[in-house]
């Protein structure tokens, strides 16, 4: 298999495990928020006080966390952005340089010539 091609599949094989675990995550977190109901509620673990709330809400928050983590951020800020970025910034560090040599250059105009 070619670099480029393994690349590929290691980068698809990296997404399809991180959407399976955010998949998992969702189905422990739907079995999880019935299973506190029933405790808080049919085996009177404080029935008086609906704390099953408290923590379905913040398992929420950590769900949603993970969601966008694997679909918003990992699809836009992905290996071809960060190869981007990285071009740019050599891109910007060759002219940086270019333009320190230039005027090291008229400064200096003897070293031209030597």
């Amino acid at each position: 298999m070619e670099k480029n091609q393994q690349e590929l599949y290691e980068y698809a094989r990296k997404r399809v495990k991180q959407k399976r675990r955010v998949y998992l995550h969702f189905i422990f977190f739907f079995v999880g928020s019935i299973f506190l109901f029933i405790i808080n509620k049919w085996l009177d673990v404080e029935p008086d006080y609906d704390w099953y709330l408290w923590a379905i809400t913040a398992w929420a928050f950590l769900f949603i966390l993970h969601f966008i983590k694997v679909f918003v951020t990992e699809s836009f800020i992905n290996k071809k952005w960060e190869q981007e970025q990285i071009e740019k910034l050599v891109a910007r560090q060759e002219r940086r340089i270019d333009q320190l040599q230039q005027k090291i250059d008229k400064e200096n105009p003897q070293n031209i010539q030597e």
